[in-house]
């Protein structure tokens, strides 16, 4: 962590009490405008002897403690940290330093700024759960502020996330933020990264980890395997992987401790996915946040470069603006027909099991060819692609040529009967939380369709939901697969499968391409919904093979 951070004490401004805010900014101003005026004498006469820090140096500590004004002045559910910090930075500015200003255009690239919750809007029960968010992590990130579309959702993610990171566990806190960061490498996703290393020197992690996986300890290195191949084929693991990590001798998991990193691995995996899916920026105090970094190339969150976002001006070529309403809001009408359609098959008859069954073989086949027109490989970044081996081991369809992968049947492992229990039964509480968070997501509903109201929308998100577990080989014997092709069409099957299995590549122009009558909120309920169908998938492959080597 830089110089400049380490002197400040930022924990008084997650305080309920106005008072204890009040001295802990009172602290912050009087150590910065100290450093200020510091660098400035050191400025008009260079031959004052220093502290023993260069120049540079200070100048870096203290831009990194303005980053972290300008974030507060911005993103602080409490107004007077908001106002004092915005007070703060003008009183530098007038002493001829440089402060820093916003870069990008609000908490989401895909999403007009003037579309989400502004911080200080809020109602009472919303500044509640911000004020909750803030006292826990010391920030409001983006992710929340996206994520506040749909309130009951978020939180219920914030609740769990919180359990995972900071309650009593078998992991120690270092560890956590560490298996998130090789989590979201994975897919390259360094917001997250970005986030979590800051997170894990906070809690006293070792810096030296962060040089790459190989400094961190054998028994986190012995993970790598498992975070791969859970992250990009999860069909492939079998309870050997579970075995070699709980007998490495020294260098041993528990099992308590192999569920909470399967459940930590799973959920920022699948966080990297919604961070991708809905055009997360970077947050204002990290790199690409604000001015002191230009916005050239190289200081981009490779969450831009990788996905074609890094010109501000660029126009999508199929951009929702480039599409007629009227050919719109017939695609809106065509999906409610076929969904009355649909309704009045199941009425009138039912397939045979044979016939269920060899319309999922279909769709998981079909499932192997669509892929979008960027789909081209992504080399990760040295930042990223150090908290990780085997860079080039990314997604390949299940169903490969001469390689056959047995559909997993969800009634002979299931959620609810089986992993729920043995994740609470070895991480208590946690199989609880998670549980309620997949049902929240896949019952959420306002029963509305872009500009239809008292709308039915179970048969939609069932579709979605199942989509996502048949491209992971998992099959419902009580759902009829024939109604996915019916219900999503092309462009909508390229965002899901791009935001599940390489979220690293997708792009405005997927965003824009799929529901272009929808609101933003659905669309980002639809992320609600492709998130947690993915970790639900993950989970139910890991947790298999774990009950498998307890048997």
């Amino acid at each position: 962590m830089a110089e400049g951070e380490n002197e400040v004490r930022w924990d008084g401004l997650c305080s309920r009490d106005s008072t204890t805010r009040e001295t802990a900014l009172e602290n912050i101003r009087q150590t910065i405008l100290r450093k200020s005026e510091c660098l400035r004498s050191v400025k008009e006469t260079p031959h004052r002897p220093s502290d023993g820090l260069s120049n540079t140096e200070s100048s870096d500590g203290l831009n990194k403690l303005l980053a972290h004004l300008l974030m507060l002045s911005k993103r602080c559910p409490f107004k007077d940290v908001r106002e004092k910090s915005e007070f703060i930075l003008k009183n530098i500015q007038e002493l001829g330093i440089r402060i820093p200003r916003p870069l990008g255009q609000g908490p989401s690239r895909f999403i007009p700024e003037k579309e989400i919750l502004q911080v200080g809007s809020e109602d009472a029960q919303m500044h509640a759960l911000f004020a909750d968010s803030f006292a826990a992590l010391g920030r409001l990130d983006n992710i929340t502020l996206v994520m506040v579309f749909h309130p009951q959702y978020l939180e219920s993610f914030l609740k769990t996330q919180h359990y995972l990171l900071q309650m009593d566990g078998p992991l120690p806190l270092h560890y956590r933020h560490y298996i998130g960061i090789m989590a979201a490498a994975r897919h390259q996703c360094s917001y997250l990264v970005n986030l979590h290393v800051n997170d894990f020197l906070h809690v006293g992690g070792d810096p030296k980890w962060l040089n790459g996986l190989e400094n961190a300890p054998q028994k986190l290195q012995n993970l790598g395997e498992l975070n791969k191949v859970l992250a990009h084929r999860p069909w492939l693991i079998t309870k050997e992987h579970i075995e070699g990590l709980l007998k490495a001798e020294e260098h041993s998991w528990s099992l308590a401790e192999l569920v909470h990193a399967v459940v930590l691995l799973t959920h920022y995996h699948s966080l990297a996915s919604f961070t991708f899916g809905c055009g997360i920026s970077p947050e204002i105090h990290c790199d690409g946040g604000h001015t002191f970094r230009p916005p050239s190339v190289s200081n981009y969150c490779i969450c831009d470069i990788t996905n074609g976002n890094h010109s501000v001006d660029e126009m999508p070529v199929n951009s929702a603006e480039n599409v007629s309403v009227s050919d719109s809001f017939f695609e809106v009408e065509a999906l409610m027909e076929k969904m009355r359609q649909l309704q009045e098959c199941r009425d009138e008859e039912e397939a045979s099991q044979e016939e269920m069954a060899s319309r999922f073989e279909i769709e998981k086949r079909e499932s192997m060819f669509v892929f979008s027109s960027d789909d081209d490989e992504v080399t990760p970044a040295r930042d990223v692609s150090r908290h990780f081996e085997d860079t080039s081991y990314g997604y390949k369809d299940f169903s490969r040529h001469g390689m056959h992968v047995p559909t997993f049947r969800v009634q002979d492992y299931c959620w609810e009967d089986h992993g729920y229990s043995l994740v609470n039964r070895l991480y208590p509480d946690v199989g609880q939380l998670i549980d309620e968070k997949f049902h929240i997501a896949y019952n959420l509903t306002y029963n509305t369709m872009a500009m239809h109201k008292d709308v039915d929308t179970s048969m939609l998100r069932r579709a979605i939901w199942n989509y996502i577990h048949c491209m992971f080989g998992i099959r419902y014997d009580d759902y009829d697969y024939g109604e996915i092709n019916q219900l999503l069409d092309r462009s909508f099957k390229v965002y899901i499968k791009t935001v599940v299995c390489t979220p690293e590549k997708v792009t405005k122009r997927m965003y824009e391409s799929f529901w272009r009558q929808f609101k933003h909120s659905e669309k980002v309920h639809v992320n609600l919904l492709l998130i947690e169908a993915r970790m639900q998938a993950e989970l139910l492959y890991a947790l298999r093979a774990i009950t498998r080597y307890m048997t």
